[in-house]
This record gives C-alpha cells, structure tokens and sequence, in this order.
C-alpha cells in the first residue's frame, strides 16, 4: 500500500492567541518555512474576537492547543502579559520583560518564551552592524517598547533617552532597564527635539506610520543625514519616517525584520529546526506587498 508523503512527514501544529488577528501574516511565513523544511506544518489563528469571546477565556484557549496536541503557541494583544500565571515556567528574558509572544507545549509543561526582543536585536545587528551606539532615542515606551529597549541595551546602546505620550511610563521603563542592567544607561526624557541633537539614532516603537495611523513621530527639523532610523513598522514596508530618513541620506532600518526574525525564533522552538531566515524575509516582503 502506498502511503502519502504528506503523511509520512513530521506533524506540527501550532497557534496563535489574540484579538482581531485575521490579517496576521504568521500563518503563511511559519506555514512555507515548515514545507520547506520537510515538516506537515499548520499555524492556526484563535481570534478572540472571531469567536466572541472575551480575553478571560485564554485559559480555555491554551487547554484546546494542549488538548489537540499543539506543539506550541504565539501569543498577541491583548494576552502577552496575562497568559504568564497560566504557564508553568518563564525563559529569563520573558521573565525579565514581563511578557510573553510564545509558549512551547511540551512534557506537560508549558514554557513562555519573548522572541520579540530577539526579533529587534537580530534585525539591528545584520541591518545596522557598523552605527555609532553612544547615544539613541526611544519613541514608545508601550508593549513593543519594552522589547526594543531590552534589545538595545544587549545591542550596547550606551544611553537610551525613551519618551513616551505617558511619562509615568517612560520612567518606569528607565528604571526597569536600569536595574535588569545594573547601569544607569537608560533616562525619561520629555524633550524629543533636544536630545536628538546629541543622539547617533532613533528607534521608533510607537504606531504612527502604520496604515491607521498615518503621519510621521517626529518633527522633521529634528533628524539629520548623520542619524540613523530603525523603525518596527513594516505595514507599510516604507514609513513616512523611513522615507525621510532615506530622503535625508539617513542610514534606515524597516520593522519587517523585527517581525521576521521574532518568528524565525519561534518557529525553532516550536519545531527544534533552524529556519532559513533570509527566506523568511524574502517571503515576509512578498507577503507585504501583496497585501
């Protein structure tokens, strides 16, 4: 009897919990990667709101992925921080950031793991390699901000300046950094427009320059041709920030990678296989253009 080849490969099922996800482009980056890699590999979307379910029900959601036999899980909005008393243990850089993007299913345990702050640091390092790190300013000091600046503290940014609309939340990020550190590297700042004078570089982890969003985070007096921009907005691939960066001579950095190479992370995890990250990006780019 013949049996397929599909049935003959390696089975993977994996998720991903959050709200209003329909338009996530992880199915289809995790879904090709697994063919190519010889796995029968399937992504999943849970929506809490394609279901009508309020977030309290996360519980619920990561028992039925447990149930059905999911090897893992990635975890979005609005439940990166409220699955943690759900697992059994934390990686030390989930820990560390309070908040979760990944749970790997696995000998009864679930584990939770934060590949965003990876996703950050791997895309700075191949995008940006040679840029002065001495001084950088942080816009947004929100859920992604909190990846970014851990990444660029491991990035060796030697002072980072956050704002952030709320500047409670911008100091408490400071203080967080500082102490995971063990150095005052990090400082709230309420005057952008200064501290660009004297800074290398911007990241920018806020939502402005996404399709909802137009417009750009900065005053444009404020950059100059000797900065460097790493923006994590990647929809669309060209920012209106990136696209004066570019206009200006700046050395630029897209968000797409972000995205990438957090997935590239959790892929591994879910699987035990290396990606091909560079076709995950040339995949990512497609997608993205097509959308």
């Amino acid at each position: 009897m013949l049996v397929s080849d599909e049935t003959t490969k390696r089975a993977v099922l994996v998720g991903l919990i959050g709200a209003d996800i329909q338009t996530s482009k992880s199915p289809a980056l995790h879904e090709r990667e697994g063919v190519l890699q010889g796995l029968n590999y399937r992504y999943e979307l849970l929506d809490l709101a394609e279901r009508g379910l309020p977030a309290i029900a996360l519980p619920d959601l990561l028992a039925e992925e447990e149930t059905r036999g999911f090897a893992g899980s990635n975890i979005t909005h609005p439940c990166k921080q409220t699955v943690i008393p759900h697992l059994t243990d934390l990686s030390e850089d989930a820990r560390m950031l309070g908040a979760v993007n990944t749970v790997v299913f696995k000998d009864g345990k679930r584990t939770g793991h934060n590949t965003d702050w990876y996703g950050f640091y791997e895309n700075f390092r191949r995008g940006l390699p040679d840029v002065p790190r001495h001084r950088a300013v942080l816009l947004g000091a929100g859920g992604a901000g909190v990846a970014v600046a851990h990444a660029a503290m491991k990035l060796g940014i030697e002072r980072l300046s956050i704002f952030d609309q709320d500047a409670s939340r911008a100091g408490r990020l400071a203080e967080d950094l500082n102490s995971r550190f063990s150095a005052e590297r990090a400082f709230a700042i309420t005057d952008v427009g200064e501290a660009m004078r004297s800074a290398d570089g911007l990241i920018h982890a806020t939502p402005t320059g996404m399709k909802n969003h137009p417009g750009l985070p900065i005053e444009e007096s404020w950059l100059e041709p000797r900065h460097w921009v790493a923006d994590i907005v990647y929809m669309p691939l060209v920012t209106e920030l990136l696209a004066l960066a570019t206009r200006l001579g700046c050395r630029t950095l897209p968000g797409g990678g972000m995205t990438v190479f957090q997935a590239a992370a959790a892929f591994k995890l879910f699987s035990g296989i290396e990606p091909d990250a560079e076709r995950m990006t040339a995949h990512f780019t497609e997608l993205c253009r097509a959308s």
